[in-house]
């Protein structure tokens, strides 16, 4: 007798691609996409850096199946197991995977490091990934996506409140670039070394009071430019908090930029790519777990000076304060699916009305919904008038099948 077909969970559009695939693989059910950029009439489909997405996994699956249409614009997506790095199963440099970008990439490394980040607890053995290759952007990008830094200081801290323990997790920035020319390329390289596997999330319970900003970090960096440019950002970021936080620190890091193989020159010449400056700040509050980021960039056109980036930096992270709530709107599509995936318990989390009201929460709400997971209550904070939301959320207990199995 043949087993039955598995039936697709349905949807359209090229939003919300990589959270969809990362809860199919978490739950195990698979995914029909279409209506990928149908409606454009020079580039329908997938784009280059959702092609690499993909690329990157089913190296660290086993057992996961695609397929993808002529034209780019529908895929099906099959899960399979999360093993990992795995020696012999795609990492080829000891335990570590590597994964190239291509030049036309115009996502920063963090749209791969974050859903990668989701999948890492729940994987058979460690997950050791390196990016490199000519597309690989470090710094905070025009589409939206964070720094490295701010990854790093304001996100991966966060997998503490879940029994993750954020000591084994290292982030290793070997190379930093920003966006190159027409915002596509930057040759750096990063490597992610996650292992913290867990057999289930604990329950998270961050419905406290938000506290009081008690310190900021940030790092200043340039690549390509001259290493001044850093301290003109900090001195322009500190004239606007200092008034209002006397424990500010940002490091400076200074990089050449990478070299990287000129493609209209016949002789073989190299050229630099990667050029750019830019800052990332987070404010730590007096109560644990209570992160809030800020992040700017020069364009990659240029015609911003740094005083202008250190200032708007200084200014959006007060924003992101103001705005409320336990968790800032990066980080609440990673506690949220780590939430859902947890212990069959009911956890709550304190959000900004304005961070819950986004495009993104909305929409990771009714994607868990599809997947199976419960609908979320709501409601709002009675012990102060900040107009914040209790948002209630009750685990699936999905766990970490390798473990499980192993």
């Amino acid at each position: 007798m043949s087993a039955p077909k598995p039936e697709f969970l349905r949807f359209t559009g090229h939003k919300s691609f990589t959270q969809r695939l990362v809860l199919s693989t978490l739950t195990g059910r698979p995914i029909h996409i279409s209506k990928i950029r149908s409606n454009s009439p020079t580039n329908p489909g997938l784009a280059p850096h959702e092609v690499s997405f993909l690329r990157l996994l089913e190296a660290v699956t086993n057992g996961s199946s695609m397929q993808i249409s002529y034209t780019g614009t529908t895929i099906t997506y099959q899960p399979g197991l999360i093993t990992g790095a795995v020696p012999g199963f795609g990492a080829v440099d000891g335990d570590v995977l590597e994964h190239q970008l291509p030049a036309t990439c115009s996502r920063g490394v963090t749209y791969f490091l974050l859903p990668l980040c989701l999948l890492a607890p729940f994987a058979k053995s460690h997950m050791n990934v390196r990016f490199s290759g000519p597309g690989v952007i470090t710094s905070a990008t025009e589409t939206g996506d964070l720094s490295v830094d701010s990854f790093r200081m304001a996100i991966l801290p966060l997998y503490n409140l879940f029994g993750i323990p954020v000591a084994r997790i290292e982030l290793r920035v070997l190379q930093r670039s920003c966006a190159g020319p027409h915002g596509t390329g930057g040759a750096g390289v990063v490597e992610l070394r996650f292992a913290s596997q867990v057999r289930l999330p604990k329950t998270l319970h961050l419905n406290r009071n938000p506290g009081r900003i008690q310190r900021i970090r940030g790092v200043a960096y340039s690549t390509g430019v001259s290493a001044s440019n850093n301290a003109r950002m900090i001195h322009s970021a500190r004239g606007v908090l200092n008034r209002l936080v006397s424990d500010i620190h940002v490091a400076a890091q200074y990089d050449q930029a990478p070299l990287v193989s000129d493609t209209a020159e016949k002789s073989g010449g190299k050229r630099r790519m990667g050029i750019g400056f830019g800052l990332s700040l987070v404010a730590e509050s007096s109560a644990v777990g209570v992160l809030y980021s800020a992040d700017v960039v020069v364009p990659p056109k240029g015609g911003i000076v740094p005083e202008d980036v250190g200032t708007r930096c200084a200014y959006q992270l007060l924003e992101a304060i103001s705005l409320g709530g336990c968790i800032s709107g990066p980080a609440a599509g990673s506690v949220l699916t780590l939430m859902a995936m947890g212990s069959e318990d009911v956890g709550r989390l304190r959000l900004g009305r304005d961070v819950m009201g986004t495009e993104e929460v909305i929409g990771l709400a009714r994607d868990l919904k599809m997947f199976g997971a419960s609908s979320w209550g709501l409601r709002d904070v009675e012990d102060d008038d900040t107009g914040d939301i209790i948002v209630s959320v009750k685990g699936t207990g999905v766990g970490n099948v390798g473990r499980k199995i192993a």
